[in-house]
């Protein structure tokens, strides 16, 4: 099983695993470092670090046009589901959860999260995914450098983004 891992412009990210089509962040329409429209974006999981509109993004019309679940922290996930999306998981800080192509824990992020309305987006995040195939993937999405990325770094990680 090969995992692949692509930059699809700004934080938008897209990860192919056990036959699992996730993105991280996307954020197409307008972004002019888009490699794809979300039009064409396929998904079976959204990842969503924070609230901001370029991170935020296309999630919602992805989601709803693909049946994809989207796993955020809590504010988010309730947020999205007043806004339609039917397939939300919420998730807190330093919890995590197995999906069927891995556990995603969410980490501290330092930065705001707001969200597109003015709404509270909640803390933000980044993301310890540890793959089916053993591989371990951090996104540290919007912060600032911190010191318990140390701790992360010890989890063994395979690539950080």
């Amino acid at each position: 099983m090969s995992t692949r891992i692509r930059w699809l412009g700004h934080a938008a990210m897209g990860l192919e695993t056990a036959g699992y089509q996730i993105l991280i962040d996307p954020f197409f329409t307008g972004n002019p470092k888009a490699a794809i429209s979300a039009a064409d974006a396929q998904a079976d999981f959204i990842l969503i670090s924070h609230g901001h509109a370029d991170h935020v993004g296309d999630a919602i019309a992805i989601a709803q046009r693909t049946g994809a679940l989207v796993i955020a922290n809590y504010e988010i996930s309730e947020w999205l589901k007043a806004q339609g999306v039917a397939n939300v998981h919420g998730q807190q800080h330093g919890g995590a959860f197995t999906h069927p192509f891995g556990r995603v824990k969410l980490t501290l992020a330092f930065h705001g999260s707001m969200l597109p309305d003015g709404s509270n987006g909640g803390n933000p995040c980044g993301f310890l995914i540890y793959l089916n195939d053993g591989k371990k993937i951090y996104h540290a999405a919007d912060t600032g450098l911190f010191g318990d990325m140390k701790l992360i770094g010890e989890e063994g990680i395979d690539l950080a983004v």
